[in-house]
């Protein structure tokens, strides 16, 4: 990814999101952050689409230059709603709201 800007890592978040699949933008299966954050969201049930940004120009364009990011992984849930990196704390939130609204 673009290292040139400092990572933003969170955004302000908000709770009316319908529970869709995330988007979880990685760096392919060598990036140990990447995976890790895929292990948890597979142990809390959260369904996600993974886009390598290796392979993906304009996904790797949206993450850096869209909204910011220049750290892996980029999880996205909606355009108010996504973090960079491993983010228990952002992952168990999105398992509550999934779990009140079952």
């Amino acid at each position: 990814l673009i290292r040139n800007k400092p990572a933003k890592c969170s955004r302000e978040v908000r709770e009316d999101h319908t529970m869709e699949p995330l988007t979880v933008y990685t760096t392919g299966p060598s990036c140990f952050k990447c995976t890790t954050t895929k292990k948890m969201l597979d142990g809390k049930g959260i369904p996600y689409l993974e886009v390598d940004v290796t392979q993906d120009t304009a996904a790797r364009e949206y993450i850096t230059e869209e909204l910011g990011y220049s750290t892996a992984p980029v999880v996205v849930v909606n355009d108010q709603d996504h973090w960079c990196d491993v983010r228990p704390d952002h992952i168990e939130r999105i398992a509550k709201h999934m779990n009140a609204n079952a």
